[in-house]
């Protein structure tokens, strides 16, 4: 999966936040609409499109769309 294409799987886990403010810069936990159910939400997308495994830790380890990008596909 490419970085942009992530960043689009990605946002659609957002139902209320508009899509244009999705980068592979932007810092997702800074979104008004992240919360633990969007975290499990983004949890199982990895693993569903990218079949690979990450913990709430993981996520919470990652600053920005990009930052988790890379610490999947490192995986």
């Amino acid at each position: 999966m490419e970085l942009n294409e992530f960043v689009q799987s990605f946002s659609e886990e957002f139902e209320d936040t508009s899509k244009e403010l999705f980068t592979p810069e932007t810092e997702f936990k800074n979104l008004d609409e992240y919360d633990s159910l969007i975290a499990l939400s983004l949890i199982s997308m990895v693993d569903e499109k990218m079949g690979k495994r990450i913990t709430g830790a993981d996520l919470r380890a990652c600053k920005t769309i990009e930052d988790l990008f890379n610490f999947v596909n490192s995986k």
